[in-house]
């Protein structure tokens, strides 16, 4: 009888650890996208430590059926191919153009408080711009150019988010912190050549359901990508980091 309870509290404990090595991954990662002369890709990992997972592996976790090159005629859907350490897209963006991208079938995941069992789940999103030409929010949660050099927008569900903490990294290692204002505007200084990656997180705890399974919270994670064309030049990236086991 004691060795079945130790078993199942292993067994127990195991569970709990595969959950929270899982919910943290999600809650640290973020997806983003790039690109270069021949096509847009899409991310998932850290790219300020030059982290993208891999497949086989957490990249395995996305299906990627929610993307679209966004131009003045309207958004044009796109498909997703998925290869050893991004998802390749079949369009790519000109001056003035967006992509946009929102995976809504992440794996939910339990938390437990209270002696409560909830679920969560977790949408990340990314935006790839060409230029400051201002755009319209259509993401969940979105950060769009205002039409100003270093300044953007957040919106949640179409409406300005005050108070949203943004990052703005690149891969040389420099970074920025800044939040919205009441219009949910926020600034930047732009002074290095290359790519940027700004972030954005929200949480929503009014719960709700997804393809048929109740959730208490939501948490978002939206990336905006841009090129600056002029600049300093930026150190070298850091070392590519190793992909993540898989715990899921």
């Amino acid at each position: 009888m004691q060795l079945t309870s130790i078993a199942r509290l292993g067994a127990i404990t195991a569970t709990m650890l595969a959950s929270a090595l899982f919910c943290g991954t999600a809650s640290a990662h973020q997806i983003w996208l790039e690109q270069n002369d021949k096509v847009a890709s899409v991310y998932f990992g850290e790219f300020g430590d030059n982290l993208r997972e891999a497949s086989p592996g957490l990249l395995d976790k996305f299906t990627l059926q929610n993307a679209g090159l966004v131009t003045a005629k309207g958004t044009q859907p796109l498909q997703a191919s998925k290869t050893a350490n991004a998802f390749a897209l079949n369009g790519r963006v000109a001056a003035g153009e967006s992509i946009i991208v929102e995976e809504n079938s992440y794996p939910s995941w339990e938390e437990k408080k209270d002696g409560q069992v909830t679920r969560a789940i977790w949408i990340p999103a990314a935006r790839l711009i060409s230029g400051h030409q201002a755009q319209t929010p259509a993401l969940t949660l979105d950060l769009v150019p205002t039409g100003q050099a270093g300044q953007f927008q957040v919106s949640y569900q179409g409406k300005p988010l005050p108070q949203a903490k943004v990052n703005a990294v690149v891969q040389s290692g420099w970074a920025k912190e800044a939040y919205s204002d009441e219009q949910g505007l926020v600034s930047f200084p732009l002074p290095w050549k290359g790519t940027y990656v700004l972030e954005v997180h929200h949480e929503d705890k009014t719960g709700g359901q997804r393809n048929g399974e109740a959730y208490a919270k939501a948490v978002l994670v939206t990336t905006l990508s841009l090129v600056q064309p002029q600049g300093v030049a930026p150190m070298p990236a850091p070392p590519a980091a190793a992909p993540s086991k898989d715990h899921g």
